[in-house]
């Protein structure tokens, strides 16, 4: 795909994608990003030798494909600077949690063509779970061409606009509860005298395959638990003690407030 990227905001996400697509034989001199913060945009510029350019505006007037990777609250500051240099060619990729489609439209006159496409941190190991919705002004072809960007990333799922929402709570958002897993983990064989290092590794790796095991043994989640608890035996022991704490409903009530604040983000 021979069309020029141009990030919009140098934090997190950007640097995740930046660096899977630079694992994943993309161009180096396609790729171009812009941060008021100089030191993220050179940070990025010296370990994946992406290209700088030094406003907003030029990411507009000169890119192809225009990633918006801001903070949902920077979208107004942003989207106002660079609405007189977008054309009806270009591509936006929103990466906004709770800017809708149609709010990003109202910015201009002309007709844009959107996508909104909320990725999640493993993208950049290739592991991440990204979906994605268009407006009509997409055409099929350029649909393709930027899922297939998004494919050199992870999975990568078509939903309805409407969903979108909580994609945060169950995608976007929950890998910082599963390192809170993992290192929850790694206490706990610390506590019993294991390494912290080899530590880290067991407990990752655990979930790396349980993980693997749902995705691929078309089984159900609680079918594979039932596999691994014998009749009065240690796991069972444990899932029981997690039970007693609250483990799921804690976890469904953080997917809830998560899921609440992104609409409360559309709706600001």
């Amino acid at each position: 795909m021979n069309k020029s990227i141009g990030f919009i905001g140098a934090g997190n996400m950007a640097k995740a994608i930046i660096k899977g697509l630079s694992q994943n034989d993309m161009q180096n001199s396609e790729l171009y990003v812009y941060d008021t913060d100089g030191k993220k945009t050179a940070d990025l510029i010296n370990e994946f030798s992406v290209n700088q350019l030094p406003c907003n505006t030029e990411i507009a007037k000169q890119c192809d494909i225009i990633v918006l990777a801001v903070k949902p609250n920077i979208y107004n500051t942003v989207l106002t600077e660079i609405k007189s240099y977008l054309n009806k060619e270009q591509i936006i990729v929103s990466l906004g949690a709770g800017i809708t489609i149609n709010q990003i439209e109202n910015y201009s006159d002309i007709a844009l063509k959107i996508l909104r496409v909320m990725p999640n941190m493993p993208v950049s190991v290739g592991q991440g779970m990204i979906a994605v919705t268009t407006n009509e002004n997409v055409t099929e072809e350029e649909k393709i061409a930027v899922l297939n960007i998004f494919c050199s990333l992870g999975e990568v799922d078509i939903i309805d606009e409407s969903l979108m929402n909580m994609i945060p709570a169950v995608s976007s958002s929950s890998p910082a509860f599963v390192y809170m897993f993992i290192e929850a983990l790694a206490d706990g064989a610390v506590l019993q005298g294991m390494g912290r290092k080899k530590a880290y590794k067991y407990a990752a790796q655990a979930v790396l395959g349980a993980a693997q095991m749902v995705l691929e043994a078309h089984k159900h989640p609680g079918e594979l638990k039932d596999m691994v608890c014998s009749p009065a035996g240690t796991t069972i022991e444990a899932v029981y003690s997690l039970e007693k704490s609250g483990f799921r409903g804690s976890i469904i009530e953080a997917m809830n407030i998560c899921t609440k604040k992104t609409q409360k983000m559309a709706c600001d």
